[in-house]
């Protein structure tokens, strides 16, 4: 007896061991190879496609400041008009800056590396007010200090109009958090009125030394009001806020009024305070600076209804006394930006600050966000969910190939647990819970060998479900690693000394490849840089420009001729000195469109593009593609049906007198129009390169999936190409001595 009960023991010690060793050990490894195998095809993924989209890569070289912030990525634009109800961008109004490459400046005009590089890291900049001295601006903002995560208020200064700003630094840095510099004159005196509302109070300060140092002038109010300002109306100042703290008040839809004899106080409550509690889509918290205009006064508010600082709303003041007010909407007259995501400002912008020039133009100056608020937890939540969505996969196919043989393991339930006091063992017998729980962990345990059944691997629906099972993994996988890792995936230019600009694109094409071009225009049409897109019609009838979806202007430029030279044809409507020749059957990502343009602005004196070639000398002159290039290491020739030049110059050149003999050998060969424009410049530059490459990651071809590509026989067409260099060696010298190595550049872009 006694050694039948230790056989019966061994045996049941053997058997237990046996399942740890197939359950636990081979399923938890399976489990865990699995999840790492999945979740390194996901960062791969991740690292690929989205390296250069996330919103810290190209807003400066320092990595001290702007890192993702789950406040969002706030920055700064420039908008002038002739009236506060006519604004338009600073690109639009064609203000050049030759320092900066910039033709014309783009918006954003202050960033979080602009603030960063002066040697102040910040995360974003928002709530910008303007003060005006004589020719002299002045911005005040808000900086998010990258490394204490608090707002601080920094400056910064133009001489130009606002074209170009010098940071100044951060001249008010408290103990706790502030925003919304509210800046005005009173009594020959410079003062500011931050928000600051964590202190619980509303300070007033004094410049001592404009615009760096200010003293702390009074408290001026004990309430913890936000977004406030100041303003003089009808013999008394009125103060404007939000009190969050008030009871019943509600978020983003409260709004204030306090008025006194002067600034400093004492403030007397509006006897209808709050004289807004309403919706918070309704624009009841302030959103920037008041302003007069033909007599009437208007109040900036924040839309904060889909998400937070949504939109600025402008509100006409009908009736403001100490007993009475009212406000009605009026339209501002803001164009919405069309880019989305790849727009500085295309999710959002809750700040606005009017005034006028002496010159009689308007000035305003806003921030922007091209996200949501809360894009950056609302990422991390739903990559999470993707990746434990993904997990439990990965563990339904360690249950089909037999790795997992259950889901609860039995040591877990409390019938199995080894070790039990008898008051366990009482209450384990009468529990209903307990039975309860046995028979809820037998069920799910039964459910392993009953998938092996349903869907056995062995047989053709077991390998189906497999398979899909597998896909969904794997792609759950690489969709949440992207979501947490991947940025908000928007497009983002690239700046030149924290300075951005445009270009215009120009495409030659006829009827017979309007699909291509529709394609074009939609995709292109929303990289963050691009301006206008015109389309050289050479051929039948032009489409209408309805035809088109397209976040920027489509000219179509129709020709008499069916010609080549018409590519390089001067257009003065052509706003911008950059221009992208790019075919229309060429389709690249917008952040590779960037990267050459950055280039380009480097060095505006040469030709960037993404197609290298070779030609060699002095022996028989043979055009090759790309390969050759790079099996030589190294190129003298850039396809210009994908390239950045100055418009000025190189159509000019073009259509010089010089390069008729050239011209005409393209309309006779119907070809070779940028093999043409290489020769012109390497003649034209004396020293160093006249052409740069920038590497795609990847390019697609669309004429192969329309069946209209202009050049079929690459081997006719690369004999043609080669009779071209004979013929233009000959007239304008040769390029063999005008090699250029590939991997130059220390950001790796040309590798």
């Amino acid at each position: 007896m006694v050694l039948g009960q230790t056989t019966g023991g061994s045996t049941e010690k053997t058997h237990r061991q046996r399942w740890w060793r197939v359950n636990d050990n081979g399923g938890f490894s399976f489990l865990f190879v699995s999840f790492m195998l999945f979740s390194s095809v996901g960062f791969l993924y991740t690292f690929v496609v989205y390296k250069n989209n996330n919103n810290v890569n190209n807003y400066g070289n320092n990595m001290l400041g702007c890192h993702e912030d789950s406040e969002g990525s706030w920055s700064i634009g420039v908008f002038y008009g002739d009236s506060p109800f006519s604004l338009k961008p600073i690109e639009s109004m064609n203000v050049w800056d030759n320092k900066s490459a910039s033709w014309p400046v783009a918006n954003p005009i202050v960033t979080c590396g602009s603030v960063t590089d002066s040697g102040f890291p910040s995360n974003f900049v928002a709530d910008p007010f303007l003060y005006i001295q004589g020719d002299v601006l002045y911005l005040f903002f808000e900086t998010k200090n990258s490394i204490t995560m608090q707002g601080d208020i920094g400056v910064a200064r133009s001489i130009d109009n606002g074209a170009s700003w010098e940071q100044m630094g951060v001249v008010l840095d408290e103990e706790w958090h502030l925003s919304y510099p509210y800046v005005f004159d009173y009594n020959g005196q410079i003062y500011m009125m931050p928000e600051g509302s964590k202190k619980g109070d509303l300070r007033l300060y004094r410049a001592v030394d404009f615009p760096l140092k200010w003293k702390l002038e009074k408290v001026i109010l004990k309430r913890p009001l936000i977004d406030s300002f100041i303003m003089e109306y009808e013999s008394r100042y009125w103060l404007f806020g939000s009190d969050h703290s008030r009871i019943s008040t509600k978020k983003n839809g409260e709004l204030e009024i306090w008025y006194s004899n002067t600034p400093l106080g004492p403030w007397k409550q509006h006897k209808k305070n709050p004289v807004l509690n309403t919706n918070k889509k309704t624009g009841a918290r302030n959103g920037g600076r008041p302003f007069v205009y033909n007599g009437n006064v208007y109040r900036p508010g924040q839309d904060d209804g889909e998400t937070y600082g949504k939109r600025v709303r402008v509100f006409k003041i009908e009736v403001l006394t100490p007993y009475n007010y009212k406000e009605v909407e009026v339209d501002l007259g803001f164009l919405k930006p069309t880019k989305g995501v790849n727009a500085w400002n295309g999710a959002r912008s809750h700040h606005l600050d009017v005034q006028l020039l002496k010159s009689g133009q308007w000035i305003a100056v806003s921030d922007g966000d091209r996200t949501a608020s809360g894009d950056l937890s609302r990422r991390y939540i739903i990559g999470s969910l993707l990746i434990l969505a993904a997990g439990s996969l990965i563990f339904l196919m360690g249950m089909l190939l037999g790795f997992v043989r259950c889901i609860v393991p039995l040591s877990w339930c409390p019938h199995n647990i080894k070790k039990r006091s008898d008051a366990f063992l009482v209450w384990e017998r009468s529990s209903l819970v307990s039975s309860k729980l046995r028979q809820y962990c037998s069920r799910l345990n039964r459910l392993c060998s009953v998938l092996r059944c349903k869907m056995n691997p062995n047989t053709s629906l077991g390998r189906l479900a497999f398979f899909f099972i597998l896909i969904a993994s794997i792609v759950l996988m690489c969709v949440g690693i992207r979501h947490i890792y991947g940025g908000h995936g928007g497009q983002e230019p690239y700046p030149i000394n924290n300075h951005y600009s445009q270009f215009t694109m120009l495409a030659m094409t006829y009827d017979a490849r309007l699909w291509n071009l529709k394609w074009y225009v939609q995709h292109y049409s929303r990289c963050p840089s691009v301006r206008e897109i015109v389309v050289i019609w050479n051929k039948g009838t032009p489409p209408d420009l309805t035809e088109f979806d397209s976040a920027v202007p489509v000219r179509i430029r129709v020709e008499e001729k069916n010609s080549l030279n018409n590519r390089f044809k001067s257009d003065p409507l052509i706003k911008t000195r950059a221009v992208l020749e790019l075919d229309d059957d060429i389709m690249m990502s917008c952040d590779y469109i960037e990267r050459g343009f950055k280039v380009w602005r480097e060095k505006p004196d040469r030709l960037v593009g993404f197609y290298p070639r070779l030609v060699t000398g002095p022996g028989p002159l043979e055009y090759r593609g790309e390969k050759h290039a790079r099996k030589f290491n190294g190129y003298n020739m850039i396809l210009t049906g994908a390239a950045f030049m100055d418009n000025q110059v190189a159509f000019s050149r073009y259509w010089s007198d010089e390069a008729k003999a050239g011209r005409e050998t393209v309309d006779e060969l119907f070809n070779c129009e940028d093999v043409l424009m290489n020769f012109l410049y390497a003649k034209a530059t004396s020293l160093g390169a006249s052409v740069e490459y920038v590497k795609p990651a990847w390019t697609l071809d669309t004429s192969k999936f329309s069946g209209v590509a202009i050049s079929e026989n690459t081997q006719a067409h690369y004999r043609v190409r080669s009779n071209c260099l004979e013929k233009f060696t000959a007239l304008y010298g040769g390029l063999s001595d005008r090699k250029v190595g590939f991997k130059r550049r220390k950001d790796g872009w040309d590798l």
